[in-house]
């Protein structure tokens, strides 16, 4: 099996002093960390690669759909004052300019970059993260102290993690804006002034920091909608990614609800429908 070689990176980031570093390479894009106009500017770039099995006029219209969606929709949430990064740049075209000869005449096009767009860098540990250091932490704390015993100031503080959240999709939601993949893994936990806890913490026997703002990530999936039912579908995929990789933290998603309700005037009709999600989602587990 040959090893995967990510496509060439597209003008101006093959010439940057620095190269960008990858950090993720998912089936639809793959993720940088780079620079962005000035040395100093960090920036995460997004480039969603050609794909040669698909024919390079659809290729294109899919790519150039995707990521300018992407955009607008980091764009409007960033005017309502949403917590996400801001847009630095984009092209949509990619390497399309230099392949046009090739798709006239039905050839894959000479390229492997689709279109990029460059955002915000935002510091921080991804919530996933944060809450598995977390659980281990308290499975050890109860595992040396006794079952029996209440912790009060770590409850409190998951518990003021878990409203965060739920305020952070009720600003998402009441700018019209639906994430379409909300999970633990796109949420990242930007230290405050009063920083946070080192990844190491845990290990050395501290209480993991719960501290900071909440910041959503990775909008490829994003839509404008004002509708209850996709508003009910992303809570059940937030809750849904709760039970299956936070099980100490999935019994507080109460409070994820309690900030979406506080933060959001029309939560109560998209927690309504929630329950028929729900009702849906258990029907689909039972028949399988």
């Amino acid at each position: 099996m040959t090893e995967y070689t990510p496509p060439p990176l597209p003008p101006p980031f093959n010439t940057t002093t620095t190269p960008p570093t990858l950090i993720y390479q998912g089936a639809e894009a793959h993720l940088y960390k780079t620079t962005f106009l000035t040395p100093t500017t960090h920036a995460a770039l997004k480039i969603r690669p050609s794909k040669p099995y698909r024919h390079p006029i659809l290729d294109r219209r899919l790519t150039r759909a995707r990521i300018l969606q992407e955009a607008r929709c980091l764009h409007k949430l960033v005017k309502e004052g949403v917590s996400v990064p801001a847009v630095l740049g984009l092209d949509w075209e990619g390497d399309a300019r230099n392949s046009n000869s090739d798709s006239a005449s039905g050839g894959g096009g000479g390229g492997g970059g689709g279109s990029w767009l460059a955002m915000e860098w935002v510091e921080g540990e991804v919530v996933r993260a944060v809450l598995e250091r977390w659980e281990r932490y308290v499975k050890d704390l109860q595992r040396t102290t006794g079952e029996g015993v209440v912790m009060d100031k770590e409850e409190r503080k998951v518990r003021a993690l878990m409203k965060k959240i739920g305020t952070a999709v009720g600003s998402l939601h009441k700018a019209g804006v639906i994430h379409g993949d909300l999970t633990t893994s796109n949420l990242i936990l930007r230290p405050d002034s009063h920083g946070q806890a080192e990844s190491g913490d845990a290990a050395a026997g501290a209480s993991p920091s719960l501290e900071g703002e909440i910041v959503m990530i990775d909008f490829g999936l994003a839509s404008q909608s004002s509708q209850d039912e996709d508003r009910a579908v992303d809570l059940y995929v937030l809750e849904r990614a709760f039970g299956s990789s936070h099980p100490r933290a999935e019994g507080f998603f109460e409070e994820v609800l309690a900030g979406y309700r506080e933060s959001y005037k029309g939560a109560g009709s998209a927690l309504k429908r929630l329950e028929d999600v729900r009702m849906r989602g258990r029907k689909r587990s039972m028949i399988g």
